[in-house]
């Protein structure tokens, strides 16, 4: 990508934004801000959760309308009331989760909205070939009659791209576009940006991701509080003074940790299978085993059995075949445990989707740190709850992991969503588990709360607690883990020591590629 980054874009802007203010009751969440976007670049806009990186981009789709200030496009001044408009003025925008039709093929998707019908044939004849001569122009390589919920996930969000491009976009919005991709179709898709950038197509980057960043984009917005505190060249800055600025302090972006010798098995899993949602096959016949102060790893794409194999490990999906051990504890189909049996086991879990398992968002916060735990003596007099000692523990809590704000009454969904990620975390890692399953612990979560999270993590290993982490940001696995194991379709295709471990190698894992790749290099 250095070669990308040296082709500077002209001085001409794509977008201006002058003065955009956007309240939400007595919250400002963009504040009077100017950002001018050069044609044919691409600009990386990074921040911390709620610094208003989404709002703004909300309101240059439509989504949002501003309170105050005004948008011009192409040096003219403009009006955008919703998407329709933003597309008519050549905003495309392509979504982290993706806007697909899975049945549908590539073409009918592409179509679908912009002619009058998905199954109108000649509609299709024109739309595949506009879709051959863009996907030649930007090196946006797909099967027009390719069904999409068959492509690869890299795959699809080319799609994405063509359906923006197809729609006339001239500056296309990226949110967290790598969050699901592999190392591999991460560079993949760079390439394509930078194709794009070279035809005069204008990139707005959004991630959280500095490395990507300095990979990719020519200039870099960083906003905080909800103003843009300052824009710089990329190749004048770097990883540690964009997160000092996102975050006003010193970042450590690295955790720091020894080497250590694993001690007794604390899990053992042996030849484990389950069941999807759907009855299919989720995870098959697993074999691994996590020691008592270590962090083993887990790799994968999202969606290939990892969400699955937690749940089975904590109680909440059964077994279909195989076993696993826990303190002390065989469970087998014929043998199942409860979530609550698992705690009472020492095993604490930190599931995935914090809303939809780990908390309730109807709750008050010292309620919600109080779930799995609402039984034990400490919180009870007789048939009465001791509210003083429930307030004080999740006081404690509040404050052990920087809860913001620090409201014990106020109700969880009021907290964002980092917020939310570390009141879970505190309820689960302050009881000290045995044994801890946890599923994407920094998802939501702000550069300054990844270094606090990651630092607690790796001093529960040094206090011997034995960690299961699965991540999707293949950063954070390298850093964490004394060994690495790789998903692929509910399988383990690669088990490693975390020291020898490399993102190329791993990329090629996740994409079960690395196999074949190794044959072609003999």
């Amino acid at each position: 990508m250095d070669d990308a980054r040296r082709a500077q874009p002209a001085d001409a802007s794509a977008i201006r934004l002058l003065g955009i203010t956007k309240r939400f009751g007595r919250v400002i969440a963009n504040r009077d801000i100017n950002l001018d976007i050069a044609r044919g670049s691409i600009h990386g806009i990074v921040g911390e959760n709620g610094a208003g990186k989404s709002t703004l981009m909300s309101i240059l789709y439509g989504f949002y309308q501003a309170d105050a200030g005004s948008i011009d496009v192409d040096d003219q001044r403009v009006v955008i009331r919703n998407s329709e408009d933003a597309i008519a003025h050549g905003i495309g925008m392509v979504h982290q989760h993706f806007m697909l039709v899975d049945p549908f093929t590539v073409v009918e998707n592409v179509i679908l909205g912009a002619e009058g019908s998905a199954r109108l044939a000649p509609g299709i004849a024109d739309a595949r070939a506009e879709l051959a001569r863009l996907a030649d122009e930007y090196s946006l390589e797909v099967d027009p009659d390719a069904v999409c919920g068959e492509l690869t996930v890299g795959a699809q969000q080319r799609v994405e791209i063509l359906k923006a491009l197809y729609r006339g976009a001239r500056i296309l919005v990226l949110d967290e576009p790598t969050g699901v991709l592999t190392p591999q179709e991460a560079d993949q898709l760079f390439r394509v940006l930078a194709a794009l950038a070279e035809q005069g197509v204008t990139i707005i980057f959004i991630t959280h991701k500095l490395r990507e960043i300095l990979a990719i984009t020519h200039r870099v917005s960083v906003m905080r509080g909800g103003e843009v505190i300052g824009t710089v060249p990329t190749s004048e800055t770097s990883r540690e003074q964009l997160a000092e600025m996102m975050v006003g302090r010193q970042v450590l972006l690295r955790v720091e940790k020894d080497s250590r010798t694993p001690g007794d098995v604390a899990l053992q899993v042996r030849d484990l299978s389950a069941a999807d949602d759907r009855g299919g096959i989720a995870i098959s016949h697993l074999n691994f085993e996590v020691r008592a102060g270590e962090i083993v790893g887990v790799a994968g794409v999202a969606g290939n059995g990892q969400s699955e194999l937690l749940e089975t490990l904590s109680g909440i999906r059964p077994v279909a075949e195989g076993c696993f051990s826990v303190g002390g504890r065989d469970v087998d189909a014929t043998h199942p445990v409860s979530p609550r049996m698992m705690r009472d086991l020492h095993v604490g879990h930190v599931p995935e989707d914090r809303l939809r398992v780990g908390l309730v968002g109807d709750f008050a916060a010292e309620e919600s740190v109080l779930l799995g735990l609402q039984n034990s003596a400490e919180f009870n007099r007789g048939w009465l709850q001791n509210r003083a000692r429930i307030r004080a523990h999740c006081e404690s809590c509040i404050t052990d992991f920087d809860v913001r704000p620090p409201d014990a009454e106020l109700r969880t969904a009021g907290f964002s969503g980092g917020n939310q990620q570390k009141l879970l975390l505190a309820r689960e890692m302050g009881q000290a588990p045995a044994v801890l399953l946890v599923g994407q612990p920094t998802r939501g979560v702000d550069i300054g709360a990844i270094e606090l999270i990651h630092t607690r993590l790796v001093a529960m290993r040094d206090a011997g607690a034995a960690i299961l982490l699965v991540s999707v940001e293949l950063d954070e696995v390298m850093s964490l883990s004394d060994r690495i194991l790789v998903m692929f379709e509910g399988r383990i295709v690669g088990d490693m020591d975390a020291a020898s471990a490399n993102e190329r190698t791993l990329g090629l894992m996740m994409a079960n590629a690395h196999d074949t790749d190794s044959e072609a290099a003999e």
